[in-house]
C-alpha cells in the first residue's frame, strides 16, 4: 500500500503541467533561447504548482478542507474552479510569447478537461485528477509527435506504462471507483485533441 501512496504523491496532478510543458520544451523544435524556455518553465510551474499549493494551505486554514487529499466533491469544486482560470491564463500568456503556440493550446486543453469535470460533479462523479493528468500529457506527447513528424514511441509506450500504474494506485488505495479512473484519463487525452484542433483552425 506504500508503494502506491508513493506513485500517488510523486506524480500528483498538479505537477502535470509542468511535465508536459518540460517534454515540450526539451524535445520539440522551436525558435527561442534556451533562458526563454527556462523563464516559461518556471511560469508554468510557480502558476501551476506553487500557487495552487497557497490556495490549498489558505483553504485548510480557513478550514474549507478537511485534508489536502480533497476526498469530496464538495472539496474540489473551489479548486477546480480556481485552475480552470488558472490553465486559461496561463494558455493565453504563453500565446502572447507567440512561438510556443501549441504548447498554449494544450493548457486551453486541460481546462475544458477540468470544467467537464466540474460538470460532472452534478452527477457525483469524482473524476480522478491523477488520471485526468497523465491522459493530458500523453495526448499532447502524441500531438507533439504528429505535428513535428518524430518519433516519441518509446516516451508514448512509458506513458502508457505509467498511466496504468496510476490507474492501479488510485483504485488500490480506494480514491476512486473504477469509473472515475477511465473517464479521468480518457478526459485528458481527448481534451487535448480537442484543443489541437482549434490549433490548426485559428
Amino acid at each position: 500500500m506504500q508503494f502506491y501512496k508513493l506513485i500517488s504523491y510523486v506524480f500528483h496532478p498538479l505537477l502535470f503541467s509542468s511535465i508536459g510543458s518540460f517534454i515540450y520544451l526539451l524535445l520539440t523544435p522551436k525558435n527561442i533561447l534556451k533562458r526563454q524556455e527556462y523563464i516559461i518553465l518556471a511560469i508554468i510551474f510557480m502558476s501551476t504548482y506553487i500557487l495552487p499549493i497557497f490556495l490549498l494551505v489558505l483553504l485548510k486554514k480557513l478550514n474549507l478542507i478537511e485534508t489536502y487529499l480533497l476526498k469530496t466533491i464538495e472539496e474540489r469544486k473551489f479548486p477546480i474552479l480556481f485552475f480552470i482560470i488558472l490553465s486559461f491564463m496561463v494558455g493565453n500568456l504563453l500565446l502572447n510569447i507567440k512561438v510556443v503556440n501549441l504548447l498554449a493550446y494544450s493548457f486551453f486543453g486541460i481546462a475544458l478537461a477540468l470544467a467537464i469535470t466540474y460538470i460532472l460533479f452534478n452527477t457525483k462523479i469524482k473524476t480522478s485528477l491523477h488520471t485526468l493528468g497523465i491522459g493530458g500529457v500523453l495526448g499532447f506527447v502524441i500531438i507533439m509527435s504528429y505535428e513535428y513528424q518524430l518519433n516519441f514511441n518509446l516516451i508514448i509506450a512509458l506513458l502508457f506504462i505509467l498511466s496504468g500504474l496510476i490507474s492501479v494506485a488510485r483504485l488500490k488505495l480506494n480514491a476512486h471507483q473504477p469509473k472515475e479512473v477511465y473517464i479521468g484519463f480518457l478526459l485528458g487525452m481527448i481534451t487535448q485533441f480537442i484543443s489541437y484542433q482549434f490549433y490548426h483552425n485559428m
